[in-house]
């Protein structure tokens, strides 16, 4: 080899490495501050008109110090009718629970309508925490789990679907035909969805996680709400995916808030690629729930508030045992099969199986006469 065609050859390697250098400042440097953007400060803010108030009535969290369990409370909004500067109710809320020394993680989705104490005002359905602002809404959700919830994620309807457009949509079965139509919106969110395996752009997405015109109503929604957020999350861990998180990250950054740092995503980022998915569950759970009205209307309240944080508790220290059955289909999609979606509106969307008396405390909760969200 001649040194002229080494001189080419260290060029051309080089350029290379130039390049492949190049690529991953960009690649590194456009997360990061795509990252640092979720965070909306002053005018940006979602909660500009509530946060001062928030804070005085409601302290900051705790801090997380990246040893002992993190909880997360995941909130999508319904931003349909409500005047500027207001915030809208939680359409649904869920809480993402990682243990670093454990590595596992768990998902808990909260029953909207579930009538608790909200810190700093009157009791009311834990929907409207949110109203009053991030730190209430982290609180009221803690105080009903009985941990302390560290970090919030919150984002609308467009945020969700620009989200799934984003990766590409999700591969799912959809266990049910399912149709509802809406004059107040001018069907803009109408659902109308076949049953059987599909392919699920954003605005479909939402359709099927929105869907609660069924036996089960809200119980069966949070189920599906459940999976199709770990159908998410494995989606997002394709290479295709980690390839395009930039672009992903620019799509959906105007419509979420957060109160992460970029820190604090790097950390959970390390906990959760090395944790293990260890189920979810709904809170409250069907032994734990009662029925009142107030005020004329029916919402749903907690038998024993002390009992369902032992609840919670017995789940971190002893998840449910999945059948080998439960483990092979979770393994291999994520989601529910054709057979487990027959039983949509049994054990799959509960956290657990289901007596008799659950069945019929189901079908007493569901004539709420609740307003479609």
């Amino acid at each position: 080899m001649t040194s002229r065609t080494k001189r080419t050859i260290w060029s051309v390697l080089a350029v290379i490495i130039v390049a492949i250098v190049g690529f991953a400042v960009y690649y590194f440097s456009s997360i990061y501050n795509q990252l640092d953007n979720l965070h909306k400060e002053g005018a940006n803010s979602p909660f500009k008109n509530v946060k001062q108030v928030d804070q005085v009535r409601t302290p900051d969290p705790p801090k997380w110090e990246g040893t002992d369990p993190v909880n997360i409370l995941l909130m999508g909004v319904d931003g349909r009718g409500i005047q500027k500067g207001e915030v809208p109710r939680s359409d649904s809320m869920m809480v993402v629970s990682l243990d670093p020394v454990k590595k596992k993680i768990h998902l808990f989705s909260i029953l909207r309508d579930t009538y608790v104490d909200i810190p700093g005002y009157d009791k009311n359905r834990i929907n409207t925490a949110i109203t009053h602002g991030p730190n209430t809404a982290m609180k009221a959700a803690g105080d009903l789990l009985g941990i302390p919830v560290q970090y919030y994620v919150y984002t609308d309807f467009q945020g969700f679907i620009k989200l799934v457009d984003a990766v590409g949509g999700i591969d799912l079965e959809v266990e049910k035909d399912m149709h509802y139509t809406s004059n107040a919106d001018k069907h803009e969110y109408d659902i109308n969805l076949k049953k059987g395996m599909q392919h699920l752009g954003g605005k479909e997405a939402l359709q099927y996680v929105r869907f609660r015109h069924d036996a089960m109503s809200d119980f069966s929604r949070s189920g599906r709400q459940r999976a199709f957020l770990e159908a998410i999350a494995q989606k997002m861990q394709s290479t295709t995916s980690i390839a395009n998180l930039p672009s992903i990250l620019q799509q959906v950054n105007p419509f979420i808030d957060t109160n992460l740092s970029v820190n604090d995503m790097w950390r959970l980022a390390n906990v959760g690629y090395q944790s293990n998915f260890a189920g979810s569950e709904q809170v409250p759970p069907m032994k734990l729930l009662g029925e009142e009205n107030v005020g004329g209307a029916q919402v749903l309240t907690v038998r024993d508030p002390e009992e369902l944080k032992k609840y919670v508790q017995d789940i971190f220290n002893n998840p449910p045992v999945q059948t080998q059955e439960q483990n092979k289909d979770q393994n291999k999609t994520k989601q529910p099969d054709s057979a487990s979606s027959s039983k949509t509106d049994k054990a799959s969307f509960t956290g657990g199986s289901k007596t008799s008396s659950d069945a019929a405390a189901t079908q007493s909760t569901t004539k709420t006469g609740q307003k479609e969200l």
